[in-house]
């Protein structure tokens, strides 16, 4: 790749800001296109609108004069690389939502110039870039994929918040339509990362992300289960997993909650069962683990109930606090968060709900959720007091536990937050687990 070549990433979400910041620190200059006016206004003002990533962090990048946010999609003609990054969600009834990558495809294809590299980076199912992206960009550019056009696929890895991995060291994987393209994405990535594999198709990129996604979904769903066998038999199942992970090998540490959340886990599984359906297959194994993993918002639901009713009360009207609405601990986000499911639940039940996030002040609407809770509360003495149950959703390292089981009369943890921090007890509250 010439030094001189631009970038256009589109979407400057979760995984694309990252990215962008990635390669201008390698000294490629970026365009950053988004929809959304707010944040394109707010990256050329030097601000960020993420958690883990600091206004510093763009300051430095604008100050560079090599990054710049638009809403314009003719910027496209000034880039010799296009990424794409953008959402690819489920509809209602789970099956793939290429809404976004296709609506982008068509916006960027009268743009694109002859020579052109455009890379999707959206989680989704094999063939998505052969047999969706490339007729559109084709149709649209009067280019030729393969000939006047290259096309490749390099799944996102991102991990908002992992201390240990960011998007500049976390591997990257790379597939393009011809062995040339390959090549050439290689190349372009390795201006920004550490270290860039190449496979040796789209379609291989392409179910390696979904495989990556699926192994985790279906083991968390196995130690969920684990969880509910467990409660029946009054075994503690953290002590089980802690007592199977002292085995140094053919075991992989995985722990339970009250659901999956996160942009993939949740997600991926079913662009793959979807895919496999029109081979004529059925992935039952993937889909129980989906049963599974979406029934423990209700399992959560059911423990709290009893908890209560141990107490003289019904959820009806009962006030819970639920604290974390965020996906996992230390960051603001709430794709696909069980939290909000079981808040959702906690609603249909009538319950009087509360939450306290520290990173989430007030809750947006998003696609699946509109919750309006009059934003985060503070976590005082008198609010925990005045709960009838205190539901950990997620377990952020910034709660004071030992406030809370001081002043709670209940407490249903469902992501073993307490014990590891504060030990066995004795607690003021009574803690259930769930």
């Amino acid at each position: 790749m010439a030094s001189d070549e631009r970038v256009l990433i589109v979407g400057m979400g979760y995984v694309g800001l990252p990215l962008a910041l990635s390669f201008i620190r390698g000294g490629v200059t970026v365009l950053g296109l988004d929809i959304d006016q707010s944040k394109v206004d707010a990256l050329n003002g030097g601000r960020s609108y993420l958690g883990h990533i600091s206004d510093e962090d763009i300051s430095k990048a604008v100050a560079t004069g090599r990054f710049e946010a638009t809403t314009d999609f003719a910027r496209c003609a000034d880039a010799d690389a296009v990424i794409i990054a953008v959402p690819t969600p489920l509809t209602k009834y789970r099956d793939p939502d290429l809404s976004y990558v296709t609506s982008t495809c068509e916006r960027i294809a009268p743009h694109l110039r002859e020579g052109a590299l455009v890379i999707l980076e959206s989680t989704t199912f094999p063939g998505t870039s052969a047999e969706v992206m490339k007729p559109i960009l084709e149709q649209g550019s009067s280019l030729i994929v393969g000939e006047t056009l290259d096309l490749a696929y390099s799944p996102e890895r991102e991990d908002p918040g992992n201390a240990d991995f960011g998007t500049q060291t976390i591997p990257k994987l790379v597939g393009g339509y011809t062995a040339a393209t390959t090549a050439r994405a290689v190349s372009l990535y390795e201006r920004a990362l550490d270290r860039v594999i190449a496979v040796d198709s789209m379609e291989v990129a392409e179910l390696a992300k979904l495989f990556e996604n699926i192994f985790r979904a279906v083991n968390i769903a196995l130690v969920n289960e684990l969880k509910m066998v467990c409660d029946r038999m009054d075994i503690d199942v953290w002590s089980v997993i802690e007592a199977a992970a002292t085995k140094p090998f053919g075991f992989m540490k995985f722990t339970p909650g009250p659901g999956i959340g996160g942009h993939c886990i949740p997600v991926d599984p079913f662009y793959l069962t979807w895919k496999a359906r029109e081979h004529g297959l059925t992935t039952r194994f993937i889909e129980l683990a989906g049963q599974i993993n979406s029934g423990m918002p209700q399992y959560v639901i059911d423990r709290l109930r009893v908890a209560l009713s141990e107490d003289g009360k019904a959820l009806r009207d009962a006030k819970v606090l639920v604290l974390g609405v965020a996906y996992k601990p230390g960051v603001e986000d709430m794709r696909e968060s069980p939290a909000l499911d079981v808040i959702e639940l906690l609603i249909q039940g009538q319950a009087d709900v509360r939450y306290h996030d520290p990173f989430v002040p007030e809750l947006p609407q998003m696609r699946k959720h509109d919750l309006r809770l009059g934003g985060s509360k503070e976590l005082t003495d008198t609010i925990l007091a005045e709960a009838d149950a205190i539901l950990i959703a997620t377990d952020h390292n910034e709660v004071d536990y030992a406030q809370v089981m001081e002043h709670s009369s209940l407490v249903v943890d469902t992501r073993n937050a307490v014990r590891p921090r504060l030990g066995d007890g004795p607690f003021k509250a009574r803690l259930v687990m769930a």
